[in-house]
């Protein structure tokens, strides 16, 4: 015979724990095993203030943002709601059945305020890379390096100069953040740009995924042994700052882990001369291919197109042009090539 439910009167007290309801192989279980907030407690301790209300336990939100990132959910709205309704989530979290989840404004405060100023974002990685290290699953001898393509919330339709977004309202947090940068000297704004979002400023454009768009890159070192993350940083989407972030995470892994890796693997992005040579001077063996834009002339002339005659020490354009004064050169159709002639007569008998 079918079943039916039957409405039943709801109990006045109810036997039920969490605990019990949690898988002993559940993989948040794992994760909270070796979890320890003492390190984010003490770099947040002077962010709040000894009187008044208490306020809402850090590593409450700390808990949340780590299942956001371990189950792939990126919005703060949605967060809260999963963490209300799952009970894996609520074990997790230390709230039982009964305990109140934060706004998710909340988080955005925090964000911009405590969580940013006291980089407890770095503190609590670097504990769960030393607890690696000390685990053996960073053994430090090879690390590889890539920058992952992160599109900016900025309309590609719009772009500014650096000029207009000053004149504009600084009121948004994004242009103000990025112009006290800039006039920092922060070498992540480094570079003559001349096409910038007048709503995220800091994105650089950037061609590498289709059509140009405004974008970020996600700059992660890893340890080839394990693939665990060593470090990360986020820059601007130009192929230079990939550079720029590779020596600050290196240099950052062997400040704060006393870790120098004997090789570094990357793409041909990272293989420049100024970087190869870094790396040797650091003792570091590069297994990167070496950058050769000996064909990526831009339409300007090389070397070898021109003819030297010693006996006149001079060099005759191509295409049949009067090889005298290297004046004439600025008055001929190659008049791009200005200043080329005079370097290149530097040239040995």
């Amino acid at each position: 015979m079918m079943g039916r439910l039957e409405e039943r009167q709801s109990s006045l007290f109810y036997d039920f724990c969490l605990e019990d309801r949690m898988p002993s192989n559940h993989p948040l279980r794992s994760l909270d095993a070796v979890l320890d907030f003492d390190k984010t407690r003490a770099a947040l301790a002077r962010y709040y203030s000894h009187t008044g209300r208490p306020s809402i336990d850090p590593e409450l939100m700390l808990r949340m943002l780590l299942i956001g990132y371990a189950y792939g959910i990126r919005s703060e709205r949605r967060l809260v709601e999963e963490v209300s309704l799952n009970l894996a989530y609520r074990w997790f979290c230390r709230l039982g059945l009964e305990g109140d989840v934060p706004d998710h404004s909340t988080f955005s405060k925090n964000r911009y305020g405590r969580f940013r100023e006291s980089d407890v974002y770095r503190a609590l990685f670097e504990d769960v890379v030393e607890q690696c290290r000390k685990a053996g699953l960073v053994p430090g001898e090879g690390f590889a390096v890539d920058g992952s393509f992160i599109c900016a919330d900025a309309s590609r339709e719009r772009g500014a100069t650096i000029e207009a977004i000053r004149q504009e309202d600084t009121s948004a947090r994004p242009v103000r953040e990025y112009l006290a940068a800039l006039d920092a000297g922060n070498p992540a704004h480094s570079g003559d740009a001349k096409h910038l979002s007048p709503t995220d400023p800091a994105a650089a454009w950037n061609t590498k995924e289709g059509p140009g768009r405004f974008a970020y890159f996600d700059n992660y070192m890893i340890d080839t042994a394990h693939g665990i993350i060593v470090d990360v940083e986020a820059t601007p989407a130009r192929t230079a700052q990939e550079v720029i972030a590779a020596k600050a995470m290196l240099d950052r892994v062997a400040e704060t882990h006393g870790i120098t890796p004997d090789t570094l693997a990357a793409d041909k992005c990272y293989g420049t001369g100024p970087f190869l040579a870094w790396l040797k001077a650091h003792n570091v063996t590069p297994h990167i291919p070496v950058l050769d834009r000996q064909n990526q002339t831009n339409g300007v002339l090389t070397r070898e197109a021109f003819t030297f005659e010693p006996r006149a020490q001079c060099l005759y354009l191509p295409a049949g042009q009067n090889p005298q004064a290297p004046q004439r050169a600025a008055r001929d159709p190659y008049s791009h090539l200005s200043g080329i002639g005079e370097r290149l007569l530097q040239l040995p008998d």
